[in-house]
C-alpha cells in the first residue's frame, strides 16, 4: 500500500545527490516539481525528462542538471538564461530504453485519483515512462512517487497488455494536489495556414486513418473534416488534440483501422479544458505506450494511413529540418520520422509535411524551401523518408522522384520570388550531381 505523504514530505524523499525521471509534458506532477524547486540543498541532482510544462525553480539551481529529449518554451528559456540543461537527440519511442539505461532512483508522475479498485489512471500521458515506473516500484532501492489530482481525467488503455494505470499497491509514495492540466490553445489560422489546410485536405479520403501533430494547420484540417461530408475515419496519433476531439464529436470517426478497432489510439493528449473534460471516463480513446503508437511497423498496418505534421525547412534533396533553427535546438524529434516513414510501407498511405513557404527574419522574407542547406544544418528527417510537402501554393509529391524532379516540384509550391533559384539548382542536380555550383559544373 502506498505511503501517503504531503507534497513537502514527498519532495524530501529525494537525496541532495540523486537521479530523477519525469514524464513528458502533461504527465508531469506540477505540485511536486514546484516543491522540489523550493529546496536549496542540491549537491548533484540529475533529471531526465522532456517538454516541460511546469514552472518551477528546480532547474535554475546550479547543481541540478536537466537532460531533455524535447525542448519547449520553458527549456528554451532555461537554456538562454544559462541553466544547466542539455538536449539528447532521440525519437520519442526511444525514450523508454534510454530511461531504462539511465535508471533514475526516483520516478515520478501525475495521475488521476484512485478509483474504487485502487487504480490510478495515468490520464493524459502513457509515453515512455510507464515501464520504468513499474521497475522503480518493484525495486526496494528505488522510489515511485505519484501525484494524484481530481482535475486530471480518468482515461484507459487496452487491457490486459496496456492497462494505462498504476495500482496503489504498486506505488511507494502517494501525494494529493489540486494541480490542473496545462491548457494548450492553438492560435487561430492565418490566410496561409488555411490555404495549406485546404491543400492537405485533398489527400484525405473517407475511411483513412489519421495522425495529426500540434498547431493551427493540423487543427484546421481536423475542423475541415469535421464540417465536411466525409467520414469513417480512424485515429492513430502520437498526440490527441482538441481538433481530433472535434472530429470525433462530429461523428466522423468509426475507427475501423484494422488494428485497435473501435478506439482512437494516442500516447499523450494536450489541448483545451474542454478536451480534458471530454476525455474523462471516455473509453473511445485508448492511451498506449509510445513504443507501440510510434512504431513505424504498427503505423503502417493501419488502414490507409495519412499523417499530417509540420516542418521548418526543406532542400531540393528532400531533407527536412523540423526541430532546429540555424543549428540551435528549438523543439525535438518526437515522432516526426516515425510518422513519415510508417506510411511509406503502403502505397495507399500518405505522409504530409505542411509548412508556410516563407518566414520573415529581421524584416527579410526568406524561403523555407531552399536549394541546399548550409553548414551546421541539423536534419530531422532524411530525404529517403519524405513523401508529400504542402504549402499555401500547392503540394509536391517527392516519393520516387529524382533530385532534379524534386527540385522542380518544390519550386512550383515555393514563393514566386524564390522559384528561379530552385529551378537552377534542380537543373544542376540532374543525373545525381550537386545542386550547388562546383568546379565541374562551372
Amino acid at each position: 500500500m502506498a505511503e501517503k505523504l504531503t507534497i513537502a514530505e514527498a519532495a524530501a524523499r529525494l537525496e541532495p545527490a540523486d537521479t530523477l525521471g519525469i514524464p513528458l509534458g502533461t504527465g508531469q506532477p506540477a505540485a511536486l516539481l514546484q516543491a522540489l524547486g523550493v529546496r536549496d540543498d542540491w549537491e548533484h541532482l540529475s533529471v531526465y525528462g522532456a517538454l516541460l510544462l511546469v514552472g518551477t525553480e528546480l532547474f535554475n539551481h546550479p547543481n541540478v542538471h536537466y537532460l531533455s529529449g524535447f525542448f519547449g518554451p520553458i527549456e528554451r528559456g532555461l537554456r538562454d538564461a544559462g541553466a544547466n540543461i542539455s538536449f539528447a537527440p532521440a525519437d520519442f519511442r526511444r525514450f523508454a530504453p534510454l530511461l531504462e539505461e539511465q535508471r533514475p532512483r526516483v520516478m515520478v508522475t501525475a495521475a488521476a485519483t484512485p478509483d474504487s479498485g485502487g487504480w490510478c489512471s495515468l490520464s493524459l500521458h502513457a509515453g515512455g515512462t510507464a515501464t520504468e515506473m513499474k521497475r522503480a516500484a518493484a525495486d526496494p532501492s528505488r522510489v515511485l512517487i505519484v501525484e494524484v489530482t481530481p482535475h486530471l481525467p480518468h482515461t484507459a488503455g487496452i487491457a490486459p497488455d496496456y492497462p494505462h494505470a498504476l495500482h496503489i499497491d504498486e506505488i511507494d509514495v502517494l501525494v494529493e494536489s489540486e494541480a490542473k492540466p496545462f491548457p494548450l490553445v492553438d492560435p487561430p489560422p492565418g490566410e496561409a495556414e488555411r490555404a495549406i489546410a485546404e491543400n492537405a485536405r485533398a489527400y484525405i479520403e473517407d475511411g483513412d486513418t489519421l495522425q495529426t501533430g500540434i498547431g493551427a494547420i493540423p487543427n484546421t484540417i481536423a475542423s475541415l473534416l469535421a464540417e465536411g461530408d466525409g467520414g469513417d475515419y480512424g485515429i492513430h496519433s502520437e498526440m490527441f488534440t482538441t481538433g481530433l476531439m472535434e472530429l470525433q464529436r462530429a461523428g466522423k470517426v468509426t475507427n475501423r483501422k484494422g488494428q485497435f478497432d473501435g478506439v482512437s489510439v494516442a500516447t499523450f493528449a494536450a489541448g483545451t479544458e474542454q478536451l480534458y473534460e471530454w476525455l474523462d471516463g471516455n473509453r473511445d480513446v485508448a492511451f498506449l505506450p509510445v513504443e507501440i503508437v510510434n512504431s513505424p511497423d504498427v503505423i503502417g498496418q493501419n488502414r490507409e494511413m495519412v499523417t499530417i505534421n509540420g516542418a521548418m525547412a526543406i532542400d531540393i534533396h528532400g531533407q527536412v529540418i523540423a526541430d532546429t533553427i540555424a543549428g540551435v535546438q528549438y523543439s525535438g524529434i518526437g515522432g516526426h520520422e516515425d510518422f513519415v516513414s510508417g506510411p511509406a510501407l503502403s502505397l495507399e498511405a500518405k505522409a504530409l509535411l505542411c509548412m508556410p513557404s516563407t518566414v520573415t527574419v529581421a524584416e527579410e522574407l526568406r524561403s523555407r524551401i531552399v536549394p541546399w542547406f548550409g553548414h551546421g544544418a541539423v536534419i530531422t528527417t532524411p530525404r529517403h523518408q519524405v513523401d508529400v510537402i504542402v504549402t499555401e501554393y500547392g503540394t509536391a509529391e517527392l516519393q520516387g522522384k529524382t533530385v532534379h524532379q524534386r527540385g522542380e516540384a518544390l519550386a512550383a509550391i515555393a514563393h514566386p520570388d524564390f522559384r528561379d533559384e530552385l529551378l537552377d539548382a534542380a537543373e544542376r542536380a540532374s543525373g545525381g550531381r550537386a545542386p550547388f555550383p562546383t568546379e565541374e559544373s562551372s
